[in-house]
């Protein structure tokens, strides 16, 4: 009998999942000074995850699977492969890294799935180097990164402020479910921010007040406020960018969805079900029109970045 040899597992492993996210509600001001807009957004961390396995290596380099990961930047810009240089910096490290990426949530589809490839490896490199720091200085270096990274660390529900990096804990009982029509064609945040300068009239500093009625509805737990109160000041300029987005919003509303929404830049299109039976029924909805390259149903809120296994 000839035995299949067995690959020796790596002496050190981490394995961290960090959750996708939609804003519930996301309010954009002028643009100004500095290059940036401020928000004020309400984050939902969801059941949609990346995974990021960190080992040991003599530089500091990734390699990515799952959908669309051959659109995943492998060198240095890579916002994870960042992460890990930047705590490594801050924490005196001089030792390298590999990152794998397993993609779950939607690359360049409002979701997050950099900021959260970043939290993830923000904590997997922390765990696999020992350095020893507190989440608030991880949350810090978070901040640095990119303005949904700290939500990514942090999931469950959140009201953020300044470019978004703000977080005040928001607190939402219950469950809420939601289908996703998810496209292959990405959408740059940076183009959706431009189209928003040309197209809005004398946006004014989003206002929190203005959310009061979505957060009573997550206070209640109630997923039909919930879908009226749903909000995105940046969905006119993706459709103005990607008209064809207006197909799966009208083939959610027209499956009876509670509320349905451009998942921040877009292009995702996010349906709020009013159980997971018509999370599935919503799915099926945008299979069965074809108004999808792929769809995705998922819960919330969720757990931020955690650790799921290490070896040592």
């Amino acid at each position: 009998m000839t035995l299949t040899p067995v690959a020796p597992l790596p002496e050190h492993e981490v394995r961290v999942r960090a959750p996708g996210k939609i804003n519930l509600s996301l309010r954009v001001g002028p643009l100004e000074a500095d290059g940036y807009h401020p928000v004020s957004t309400v984050f939902q961390a969801v059941s949609v995850f990346e995974e990021v396995v960190a080992t040991p290596a003599a530089d500091r380099t990734l390699t990515a699977s799952g959908p669309q990961s051959e659109r995943v930047p492998t060198d240095s810009t890579n916002l994870a492969l960042r992460a890990a240089s930047l705590l490594a910096e801050r924490a005196g490290i001089d030792d390298g890294v590999h990152l794998h990426l397993h993609k779950g949530v939607p690359v360049a589809g409002g979701m997050a799935g950099g900021s959260a490839d970043a939290a993830a490896a923000l904590l997997a490199c922390d765990a696999l180097w020992r350095t020893g720091m507190s989440r608030d200085d991880l949350l810090e270096l978070a901040a640095e990164l990119g303005a949904d990274v700290p939500f990514a660390l942090s999931g469950h529900t959140a009201v953020g402020s300044g470019r978004g990096h703000l977080l005040t804990p928001a607190l939402s009982r219950g469950e809420f479910h939601w289908a996703f029509a998810v496209q292959d064609r990405g959408l740059s945040t940076a183009r959706v921010y431009g189209a928003f300068d040309e197209l809005a009239d004398a946006p004014q500093v989003p206002d929190a007040e203005d959310d009061v009625p979505l957060m009573q509805a997550l206070r209640a737990g109630d997923p039909r406020a919930l879908g009226a109160a749903l909000h995105n000041d940046l969905q006119l300029a993706a459709l103005s960018l990607d008209p064809g987005l207006a197909e799966p919003l009208a083939v959610a509303q027209d499956a009876g969805a509670l509320g349905v929404v451009v998942s921040g830049s877009g292009p995702t299109v996010a349906a709020l079900g009013r159980s997971r039976q018509h999370a599935l029924v919503l799915a099926a909805a945008f299979t069965a029109s074809g108004v999808a390259d792929r769809v995705l149903t998922a819960a919330g809120p969720v757990a931020g970045a955690r650790i799921v296994s290490s070896t040592d």
